[in-house]
């Protein structure tokens, strides 16, 4: 029997790796198995058995055509791949990891909950789950608001950076009601009072007469990326909710992001302790002013 040269003995073989642009290509994008899903250029070369270089030479190509994100955490799917998701713009994963909290919280309180995402200066309605009071909020799946005026746009936009807000809504701040602001330097010192309270936000006929609303975003390892809230008329008594929402929005977020909840335990997400509030401390934290407004 011919013994093996001593290099083809010891050298596993190599997997033929394909020769043209696209199909590596296609290799990478078959990587990203969900929607949520981070990779780091070392998951993307293990994942593809690419060399390392070709990899990342290829990744920067599908970032700079948004096939991609690119952020301190690694690689997501971009803009462009997730259009590719149907008529829910790629957002069907977040649909299904909030629909069963969304039921149960319009279950628990008999308000009307808002799933939606931020889209521009604009917040765009993912999913509505309606109560007696559904006919009454004018908000429809696939309908837009602005982001400005209402509870979930300012939740979102909270967890922005100043910078990144003032791209968005500055020249986009329309005034619906008498409640309405329409001064970016307004609306950053209420985002300014959101973070304080945790995340949370308010508004009483901001947008709508008659309607107010408590919401809370939903928050990945980059930021928000959507959001929640509970909708009532204008009496309703949004500091006895509030604790929900927030609770919701954080199992939605761990829903989305598994790895999340190791992260937290090490560090609060932007330094914001991420613990339960106790009535007393909600109280305490949310004070409503004689006329009824939020402080």
């Amino acid at each position: 029997m011919t013994a093996l040269p001593a290099e083809e003995a010891t050298t596993p073989a190599r997997r033929e790796l394909p020769q043209s642009m696209i199909e590596r290509m296609t290799l990478i994008m078959d990587a990203f198995t969900r929607r949520s899903i981070r990779l780091t250029l070392e998951d993307v070369a293990r994942r593809t058995h690419l060399p390392r270089s070709t990899a990342h030479r290829i990744l920067d190509q599908l970032v700079r055509l948004n096939w991609l994100d690119h952020t301190s955490s690694g690689y997501s799917l971009g803009k462009r791949a997730l259009g590719l998701g149907g008529r829910d713009g790629g957002h069907g994963e977040i649909r299904e990891a909030a629909a069963p909290l969304l039921h149960r919280l319009q279950i628990r309180t008999g308000m009307v909950v808002h799933l939606a995402v931020l889209d521009g200066a604009e917040v765009f309605y993912l999913d509505k789950v309606g109560g007696r009071f559904a006919l009454s909020v004018p908000s429809r799946v696939g309908g837009r608001a602005p982001a400005h005026c209402t509870a979930l746009g300012k939740a979102i936009l909270a967890w922005l950076e100043p910078e990144q807000v003032e791209a968005l809504i500055e020249g986009h701040m329309s005034r619906l009601t008498n409640r309405t602001s329409g001064d970016i330097g307004t609306l950053h010192q209420e985002l300014n009072r959101i973070r304080q309270r945790r995340g949370l936000a308010f508004e009483r006929g901001e947008c709508v007469p008659g309607i107010s609303c408590a919401a809370a975003a939903v928050r990945g390892p980059d930021g928000p990326v959507a959001g929640i809230s509970l909708v009532g008329d204008t009496r309703t008594p949004l500091e006895q909710v509030a604790p929900l929402v927030a609770g919701a929005a954080r199992q939605i977020s761990l829903a989305l992001f598994p790895d999340l909840a190791s992260q937290r335990r090490a560090r609060a997400i932007h330094q914001v302790p991420d613990q339960t509030w106790s009535p007393d401390t909600m109280n305490r934290l949310l004070a409503v002013a004689q006329n009824g407004d939020w402080l």
